[in-house]
């Protein structure tokens, strides 16, 4: 297996966790943001709020039961022999 398929495997799970966490991912992004909003008293309310805008929509939505995120799962067939 070379490299680019174990690191194309990599992004594949990555991808897969992503989605199956998509909202505990978001739900931090919102406590991360109004940690920081608090931190500076308010001083950055409308460029937080952008960047939390900016952070969910880079996650996919979460998966639905019964069907599978992002197509098939990457296998590893083993060591070749």
């Amino acid at each position: 297996m070379s490299l680019v398929d174990t690191l194309k495997g990599l992004l594949g799970k990555g991808k897969v966790a992503v989605e199956q966490n998509a909202d505990k991912i978001n739900e931090a992004v919102d406590k991360a943001g109004t940690f920081i909003d608090d931190k500076t008293k308010g001083k950055y309310t409308d460029k937080i709020e952008k960047g939390k805008d900016a952070a969910k929509k880079v996650v996919p939505p979460q998966a639905g039961p019964g069907t599978a995120p992002g197509g098939p799962a990457p296998t590893d067939p083993g060591p070749k022999a």
